[in-house]
């Protein structure tokens, strides 16, 4: 299979950014990733990593060169460095961003830039840095691309193309509608998140309320361990979004407060809400079609996984997936993903006769 772009750039080798340059390499995407950052210790970290090929610390003719541009610094610093970034562009590149704001984002980078086309990976973790990315994190994860009139209908198919190629759910919004929607779904829970931990922070029984916190409020604060700096940049990028957002939370707070005296009323509401929350296809952590899993028990001997691989080739069975679950002394066994029932079945059928045990 022909690489999609020839030279790529990411712009930004942190956690976002090293995960994008993870996934074109590992999936053969690209010919050649260079990296660009004002920190050297990333730079340096990308090369160890395996992150990108080349790293630059400073900007120049090889921008130029690139068919593909990714901008991937935070999202207050994304329009310096389009300015910068534009002094060495030409037409032969297509840039897009990960920013999780648009708006203004798209206005500038797009007035700047000769081809490009705003995006966004809805995709993260409390993590930070190129040590912590991987492919991983942009597998099945909604990618937001924000076309404008102005937008190339081919420049957009291309990255439709390289969106699904990484793994991911490309959705098209405008950028005033993703804002809106982000401060939602992003942008309010961080910082309720934020109001959480203040909470207890200022609490006289704070170190009482530290040990007593279980789960359901370490999921529901895990958001605030994210980089203070990179989170207020975003929400404060968003504020006109997320003010609104902000006041209809006030709303519904105040009238869940009044509900507090209406028990029955109160479970309705209790009851729309994990009608919503269990509706929600995060939680199944994919928008893709299912996988059907076998898994089989494997003999602790060399090449028992690629016999299993070359029964179902010879029979015709395609492995969509594969996962090794655990290798021990005396065996293991391995998940094998199919796109269909029927081939999990054929698989099932093939691997019995070649003597192997599943479920």
């Amino acid at each position: 299979m022909r690489p999609l772009f020839g030279k790529a750039g990411i712009f930004g080798v942190g956690l976002l950014g090293g995960s994008v340059a993870l996934g074109l390499k590992e999936r053969f995407l690209v010919e050649e990733v260079h990296a660009y950052d004002l920190d050297p210790k990333a730079l340096e970290a990308a090369l160890a990593l395996g992150v990108a090929d080349r790293a630059h610390a400073a900007l120049g003719r090889w921008v130029g060169e690139l068919d593909l541009a990714v901008l991937a610094a935070p999202v207050g610093a994304l329009e310096e460095l389009g300015r910068k970034v534009a002094e060495h562009a030409s037409a032969r590149t297509l840039f897009t961003d990960v920013g999780s704001v648009k708006g203004r984002v798209v206005q500038t980078l797009e007035a700047l830039l000769p081809r490009y086309v705003g995006g966004h990976p809805m995709a993260g973790s409390e993590r930070a840095g190129v040590e912590n990315a991987h492919a991983g994190l942009l597998q099945n994860a909604v990618w937001v691309l924000t076309p404008t009139p102005r937008t190339d209908p081919a420049d957009l198919e291309a990255l439709k193309r390289l969106v699904e190629a990484l793994g991911a759910y490309p959705v098209l919004l405008s950028p005033a509608l993703h804002d809106r929607l982000v401060a939602r779904v992003s942008h309010l829970p961080y910082l309720l998140a934020v109001a959480l931990n203040l909470l207890v922070a200022q609490d006289p029984d704070r170190e009482l309320l530290m040990f007593l916190a279980a789960g359901g409020f370490r999921d529901l604060t895990r958001v605030a361990s994210g980089s203070p700096r990179m989170s207020r940049d975003m929400v404060s990028a968003n504020k006109e979004a997320l003010k609104e957002a902000i006041e209809d939370l006030k709303g519904l707070l105040a009238r869940l407060e009044e509900l507090l005296e209406e028990p029955e009323a109160l479970l309705l509401a209790a009851e729309e809400a994990k009608r919503t929350r269990d509706g929600l296809p995060i939680v199944r952590r994919s928008l893709l079609p299912e996988m059907h899993d076998l898994v089989v028990q494997v003999p602790d001997r060399p090449g028992e996984i690629a016999r299993i691989a070359t029964a179902l080739g010879g029979a015709g069975v395609n492995i969509k997936d594969i996962e090794v679950l655990a290798i021990r002394d005396e065996g293991g066994a391995i998940r094998l993903g199919f796109a269909s029932r029927e081939e999990k079945e054929k698989a099932r059928e093939v691997l019995k006769e070649a003597g192997y045990r599943t479920r």
